[in-house]
């Protein structure tokens, strides 16, 4: 499980808000790629980041997919040095509100105890308030879009000299390194 995990999705980002937009990948490209493409997909992701749900709604996907497009909107206007569009903000607080999940330790670890009846609407509240906290917080001004070839993934650029330019260096930067490596 945990192969087809690495094999279908990237894990790579230490912020699980980004981490949930990089459920599109080559965003930047002219044929960006869906990762969630069924609720089965998005049962997987949830698994993998420790919010689990018995069961997915298509429904609940359409309200996935629309959260991890506004939280990405609106990271990468913050990037940008450029005011969020409100649309995304109220789509983020509204999923925000509705979660009921809980925070917990549990064998030394922080996890999250979901409610049976809405599990998929705690899951996507819990996303939507880690958001919230990097979007808002004080680590705001150091959120980028990666500059790797058509990936523009968010990512917080928490390095010495702020000069980080790639969300992850064992994907895009080495992207980056290998075509410069194979320039003439």
């Amino acid at each position: 499980m945990a192969e087809e995990i690495r094999r279908v999705f990237r894990m790579d980002n230490e912020v699980l808000a980004f981490r949930f937009t990089a459920t599109v990948s080559d965003r930047a490209s002219l044929a960006p790629r869906e990762r969630l493409t069924d609720p089965a997909r998005l049962e997987t992701w949830l698994r993998a980041t420790g919010l689990e749900v018995a069961e997915a709604s298509p429904a609940d996907l359409k309200k996935a997919v629309g959260l991890r497009e506004a939280i990405y909107r609106i990271g990468s206007a913050i990037a940008a040095g450029e005011q969020p569009d409100s649309k995304a903000v109220r789509i983020l607080n509204t999923v925000a509100a509705a979660g009921h999940a809980k925070p917990a330790l549990e064998h030394g670890l922080a996890g999250w105890h979901l409610t049976k009846s809405t599990a998929a609407d705690d899951a996507l509240g819990v996303l939507a308030a880690d958001a919230i906290h990097i979007l808002g917080g004080p680590d705001r001004n150091h959120i980028k879009n990666c500059e790797g070839p058509g990936c523009a993934g968010l990512f917080l650029d928490t390095s010495r000299g702020a000069n980080r330019r790639w969300c992850s260096m064992n994907t895009c930067g080495n992207k980056v390194k290998k075509m410069r490596f194979a320039e003439p």
